[in-house]
């Protein structure tokens, strides 16, 4: 079926909390997830996509991520094989089977991509690491031991994951964005990036950055003090050097005590020297 119509299909499946149980339904239920769920795989569909009219330059297709909780509505436990070892998850989410053809480059050692999972050609993926349903990863990028891409996380092309980063993942509330890296990012080790954050193009985050909804980014070349709002989530500037800092606490026993508390900084914005010390990236590939 066609995306409008998979779209109202899914919408109403959806609306009705019963169908997972009604003999009759269920299979056409089942079968417009299936739908969705191939979709997802091959890049047909995103839980969000690049919209030049938003304000933040990315439309959220809830819908879609009303499809994948669906997904959940639907299955049942089952024991699924995955890479010769065992695991027990709902049915409609098995480990995802890759070939030569498919042009993603796995190294042995423990990762897993979920089924409604899409990843590009020429991605590389060292072990051990995790992409949650939903997620979109594009071509070039490496996602590194120990990093996660979350369901619906949209990483872009050439991105690195440095090895324990985090990209948070959101299914609820649908209508929430979900963490978007754009291209040519580079996300430092142990680096967490979460509640619908945006990564702009060629920005760099240092090792260790933690990045929030609440969490104020002090940017130290403009002088200005970056923020989420109600409407829009916190957003790093595209080619912004982002490292991890401290503000002192200027009141109270925080003062008194000489304490600070944690603030990523942009220390300046990437240059010539910045992409000389991260052309190390192209030997891995």
């Amino acid at each position: 079926m066609t995306a409008p119509i998979l779209q109202q299909s899914i919408e109403d499946f959806f609306a009705n909390p019963g169908a997972a149980n009604d003999p009759t339904l269920r299979p056409e239920a089942l079968a417009a997830f299936l739908q969705l769920r191939t979709a997802l795989e091959t890049g047909e569909l995103r839980a969000a996509e690049p919209d030049a009219a938003s304000p933040t330059g990315w439309r959220v297709n809830a819908w879609v991520k009303r499809g994948i909780l669906l997904g959940f509505r639907l299955g049942i436990l089952a024991e699924l094989p995955g890479g010769g070892l065992s695991f027990v998850d709902k049915h409609t989410y098995p480990v995802r089977s890759f070939s030569v053809d498919d042009g993603v480059r796995i190294v042995p050692g423990g990762s897993s991509v979920r089924a409604g999972a899409y990843v590009a050609k020429s991605v590389v993926c060292m072990p051990p690491m995790y992409v949650n349903v939903g997620a979109y990863v594009d071509e070039g990028t490496m996602v590194d031991s120990h990093a996660l891409v979350g369901s619906c996380a949209q990483i872009g092309k050439r991105v690195h994951l440095s090895a324990a980063a985090q990209i948070g993942g959101v299914l609820e509330p649908v209508n929430a964005s979900p963490v978007i890296i754009e291209d040519d990012v580079l996300v430092g080790g142990n680096t967490g990036v979460y509640e619908g954050t945006i990564v702009r193009s060629r920005a760099v985050l240092a090792a260790g950055t933690i990045l929030t909804r609440g969490t104020p980014v002090y940017d130290l070349v403009t002088g200005e003090v970056l923020k989420a709002t109600p409407e829009m989530p916190l957003i790093i500037p595209a080619g912004a050097v982002v490292v991890p800092g401290s503000r002192a606490v200027t009141r109270g026993k925080g003062a008194e005590w000489g304490l600070s508390v944690y603030s990523p900084v942009i220390v300046k914005y990437r240059d010539e020297k910045t992409d000389l010390s991260t052309a190390l990236e192209d030997l891995l590939r």
